[in-house]
């Protein structure tokens, strides 16, 4: 198991317990990182004595930059604006092997992207920014121009080149050939590109007073990347806003567009969502992925009787299928994996969307469209003329929707939805305080399930722990039971951008309805009395699968906590 930096410096008798105590306190407060604080304690006087310790930890070199004469040639092979902005430089080449000096070799953001300029395969050294620095100065010269330099020379031109390229399927090739070209479109491309090797969800631009921001949404948690130069703001919003078939003069309204782009061999929908803030415009791109997609319902991780009661209900001739849970908690996936398993020439499937985020071959999808009264209530009426055998609405947000959807399960279809309910029980009593009479809500249901999705514990960085007293408590773990138990959690790693988690997996809540629950809801039992019927009838909640997924190593206790509460 690999020590933390603290514990390193410790043994070496660098620091003491109390410092490292005291630092770790002012570290909470700063959000530095624990080498700054010790510097800026004076605990530490030496910089290169942190890296030295960093580099142990992280199992990297170290290298002095004055002590070196670099190649010329091999410096150049990343461009200046990027050494400066990143804080790195090219030190030696052997064949595909480029060696780059960097102050922080976890920031997979900053490889991938050197990866992505150099052609080469990037294998991190550790140095001293102010050694970075002022190697940056000496062979790149202060007097090269930047990427701002050069956008700022290309200001007189229309709209910085960008409305000429119209080419919004572009492939990996054209983005390589853009980096030499356009420093713009190559700003722009390269955060997609980015985004698809990281397998972001969601791509955030967003502009405050003094700076702007990009953060890429991974596993469910949204990362910080490098900083965008200021200058650019308006400039890179443009382009996207081009790319999507946006109006760029517009910017006082929402905008909502989609680009679709090829890259490493595969095509990929990004929906383009541009909102009005007061410092400017904030942007993002969900990217879809329909490689990602997983219509496999044996493969989402069901336990074997959730997947018995599942399948027993999507295939019913009618009644409604509902799931439940936050954005983001993939909902869809569930719901698209179930129609693929019914879509066959036989049956009708009809969908409304809002949007629409994958393309289903031989299923009739509909976009929603509220402002010219498109909205689900809607479309389910216009469906009902259509002699569907499947339909699926994609939210049920209000009474109407509601009460159109029961009806429609009650009169032989079968009918798939999604609510934001916490949990698998407070679905009736939502679809009841909707206005939907109780008996219509018991006869027309046949399952409902609550789904999360838990960040898995990093393999390349995982090890034991021991949990407080307190974190047990509140999963009702006794402590007995948790002595026969292997905690674990990421240290963070490279693997992992520091995380300590890398990948998700879907926890599920399934309650089939039974003679038990109608009774229950027709008389106008409360959430608590429905779960606690469901359990009777062999339920397991969320923090129950969740537990399991933790004694088994694929999750930490701290996720079992954050994403599922105990009923």
């Amino acid at each position: 198991m690999a020590l933390r930096l603290g514990e390193m410096l410790i043994r070496a008798g660098r620091i003491t317990q109390a410092q490292l105590d005291e630092a770790l306190v002012a570290q909470k407060d700063s959000g530095e990182k624990l080498g700054q604080v010790l510097l800026n304690l004076g605990y530490i006087r030496d910089e290169n004595v942190i890296n030295e310790f960093v580099a142990k930890q992280l199992n990297v070199g170290t290298i002095k930059l004055e002590d070196l004469e670099l190649d010329p040639n091999v410096v150049e092979l990343i461009p200046v604006d990027i050494a400066r902005k990143f804080f790195v430089i090219a030190t030696i080449k052997v064949g595909r092997m480029l060696f780059v000096a960097t102050e922080d070799p976890t920031n997979l953001f900053v490889l991938d992207t050197l990866k992505f300029v150099t052609n080469c395969d990037i294998q991190p050294v550790m140095a001293t920014k102010g050694q970075i620095t002022t190697a940056i100065d000496k062979y790149y010269g202060s007097d090269v121009e930047t990427i701002d330099d050069i956008l700022e020379d290309m200001a007189g031109e229309e709209d910085l080149d960008v409305i000429e390229d119209k080419d919004d399927d572009f492939s990996e090739s054209d983005l390589q050939q853009a980096i030499q070209e356009k420093p713009l479109v190559k700003l722009v491309n390269s955060i997609i590109m980015d985004a698809i090797r990281r397998n972001a969800s969601d791509i955030h631009i967003e502009t405050f007073e003094k700076r702007t921001r990009c953060r890429m949404r991974i596993d469910g948690r949204l990362y910080e990347m490098a900083p965008m130069p200021f200058r650019l703001r308006y400039a890179v919003v443009s382009r996207i806003k081009i790319m999507a078939k946006l109006n760029i003069s517009e910017r006082r309204l929402p905008q909502d567009g989609r680009i679709k782009v090829h890259a490493q061999g595969r095509s990929i929908d990004l929906r383009v969502s541009v909102l009005p803030t007061i410092f400017g415009e904030k942007v993002v791109m969900r990217l879809l992925d329909p490689e990602t997609l997983m219509l496999d319902v044996t493969k989402l991780g069901f336990p074997k009787r959730a997947l018995k009661e599942f399948n027993k209900a999507i295939h019913m001739p009618f009644g409604m299928v509902l799931v439940t849970g936050p954005t983001g908690s993939g909902k869809t996936t569930t719901l698209y994996s179930a129609l693929s398993q019914l879509n066959t020439p036989e049956i009708n499937i009809m969908t409304a969307e809002d949007p629409v985020e994958f393309n289903l071959d031989g299923i009739n999808q509909v976009h929603m469209h509220s402002e010219i009264g498109l909205t689900f209530a809607a479309a389910l009426r216009s469906f009902l003329r259509q002699d569907p055998d499947v339909i699926l609405v994609g939210e049920i947000r209000d009474g109407e929707t509601a009460s159109t959807a029961i009806k429609a399960a009650l009169t032989g279809h079968l009918v798939f939805s999604t609510l934001h309910t916490n949990d698998a029980p407070s679905t009736i009593t939502r679809l009841v305080d909707m206005g939907t009479p109780p008996f219509l809500v018991a006869s027309s249901i046949r399952l409902i399930m609550a789904q999360r999705l838990l960040r898995r514990v990093c393999k390349f960085c995982k090890h034991e722990i021991k949990p407080d007293p307190e974190m047990l408590e509140i999963i009702g773990m006794s402590s007995e039971d948790a002595e026969k138990v292997t905690f674990y959690e990421g240290a963070g790693c490279p693997q992992c951008n520091g995380s300590g988690y890398k990948g998700r997996i879907a926890v599920f809540e399934v309650m089939p309805m039974s003679i038990g629950l109608e009774k229950m809801i027709i008389e106008g039992a409360s959430a608590l009395e429905l779960s606690e019927q469901a359990a009777k009838d062999g339920m397991r909640t969320l923090r129950q699968e969740a537990i399991r997924f933790m004694i088994e190593g694929i999750t930490s206790i701290e996720q079992v906590i954050t994403e599922t509460a105990a009923h």
